[in-house]
């Protein structure tokens, strides 16, 4: 009789991930699009943990990534959620806001596209 059975077990805290939105991602890809279509890039690879979620973007897929795009949302109040990363792990520019953040890469497209 002293054998107590949870007929509704207490739910198990769960962790929360850190994700790109649709939003999010639709800004990504349409850049990362850009880039393939100039022959700039031909891989990626997308990682969402626990405290961050990072896109990368590679020219070979054995190489280091030419850039990452990653969403810290615990940087939100102080330097922005997002970061922009170069090749040597350098941050290129913080931001508030997505589209401004990669503005950079944006610039770096049009100088490679225009070579003629």
């Amino acid at each position: 009789m002293n054998n107590v059975t949870l007929l509704f077990p207490a739910p198990q805290k769960r962790v929360m991930q850190i994700v790109f939105n649709r939003a999010e991602i639709a800004i990504i890809m349409g850049l990362y699009g850009r880039f393939v279509s100039a022959g700039l890039l031909k891989d990626y690879a997308i990682r969402m943990d626990v405290d961050e979620a990072r896109f990368a973007a590679f020219q070979r897929a054995a190489e280091r990534p030419n850039f990452e795009i990653v969403k810290r949302p615990e940087l939100a109040r102080k330097q922005g959620a997002y970061a922009l990363i170069g090749i040597g792990g350098t941050v290129l520019k913080r931001g508030h806001d997505l589209f401004g953040t990669c503005q950079i890469l944006e610039r770096r497209l049009m100088k490679a596209v225009n070579l003629s």
